[in-house]
């Protein structure tokens, strides 16, 4: 499920990114999409591709990673998102939810880090705003 008011757009510095045609309330789960779990082998594998930039880690102990569905793995990072992500491993899907309430034409962000308040950096230069 995708809400129909996403679309991806061309974001400055950052690549593609995933914009809203609509407002969305807070609270408001606006995608869940399934994945691919990789293996700890494929895993290392992919790290070394420019897929690396795209998988998630995955599982209690992280020790796999998946390939998200969708646009799960378009949405840019930040260190104050409007939106955060929920892994189901048992339903081997991840969604993304609206913390606080977005604007018609905004960016919808998420941290890679996993928690909304993770401030540890990441492995490319962040943009600043």
């Amino acid at each position: 499920m995708i809400k129909p008011y996403l679309y991806v757009d061309k974001t400055k510095g950052k690549g593609r990114g995933v914009f809203t045609k609509e407002r969305i309330p807070a609270g408001t789960r606006i995608e869940t999409s399934p994945v691919l779990v990789l293996s700890y082998d494929d895993t290392e594998i992919v790290d070394k591709t420019k897929l690396h930039n795209y998988i998630f880690l995955w599982g209690v102990r992280e020790t796999r990673s998946c390939i998200a569905l969708g646009l799960c793995s378009i949405y840019n990072h930040s260190y104050e998102p409007n939106c955060e992500y929920e892994m189901d491993f048992d339903a081997e899907t991840m969604s993304i939810i609206t913390r606080k309430e977005i604007k018609k034409g905004e960016e919808l962000l998420i941290n890679y880090n996993g928690d909304v308040t993770d401030s540890s950096p990441v492995w490319f230069d962040v943009k600043k705003k």
